[in-house]
């Protein structure tokens, strides 16, 4: 909580450097299901889900131009991740309902396409940052967390319904690089699990937020 009050402060705060030109978001959205497996061997493997549900966030953008922006943006997911396992140390296929958090970090760029005057601007976007996640075993009552690089592209619109606030309406993907695998899943007893490949998640949500322009 204290981590994104902080966020919360700093874009806020930023805005009333740049007042003239920058907008804050509040974001809402639906993620999608993201499947993700991975083989060591045939007694060594792991294969899971991370379930889909709501992503909130916020955003600040400064506009150094009307057709260009630049924004960090702070999204949280709270969800759960059914992942059936086998280890080379463990007594057979285990299968376990992890607590998983899910934080990003990011920064980006965004085109808008649209005249000046117009109240709807479409606008695309690529984002790069951060994923950091807490992972809670409850059949174990341990944590582990987990720090990568991660991306993101964004493509929607806004509708400006005044000068001051707009509804926004967009696509997002959002992916963790190497960011599920033995050092994440199960790290309760740490690299003894033997399986050490890692997979790849893709987050995909639709959805938007409110828009307010501090202009």
């Amino acid at each position: 909580m204290k981590k994104i009050c902080f966020i919360m402060v700093f874009l806020l705060g930023t805005g009333a450097i740049f007042a003239q030109d920058f907008n804050v978001t509040v974001y809402g959205s639906y993620v999608f299901d993201d499947s993700f497996d991975s083989y060591y061997d045939y007694n060594a493997y792991y294969n899971g889900k991370i379930k889909g549900g709501l992503q909130w966030g916020i955003g600040g953008e400064y506009k150094p131009s009307p057709y260009m922006g630049v924004e960090l943006t702070y999204f949280r997911q709270d969800t759960d991740s059914p992942t059936t396992y086998q280890t080379l140390y463990s007594n057979g296929v285990q299968r376990t309902n992890f607590d998983l958090g899910i934080n990003y970090l990011m920064l980006g760029g965004n085109r808008y396409f649209s005249s000046l005057n117009a109240p709807f601007q479409g606008f695309g976007g690529l984002m790069a940052g951060v994923m950091f996640a807490n992972l809670h075993n409850p059949d174990l009552d341990r944590d582990s967390d987990v720090t990568k690089f991660s991306w993101g592209a964004k493509l929607g619109g806004i509708y400006w319904m005044s000068d001051y606030v707009g509804i926004k309406l967009q696509a997002q993907l959002l992916s963790a690089v190497q960011a599920a695998g033995g050092g994440f899943y199960f790290s309760a007893y740490g690299p003894q699990t033997g399986v050490t490949t890692y997979s790849t998640i893709y987050q995909f949500s639709l959805g938007g937020g409110l828009v307010f322009s501090l202009n």
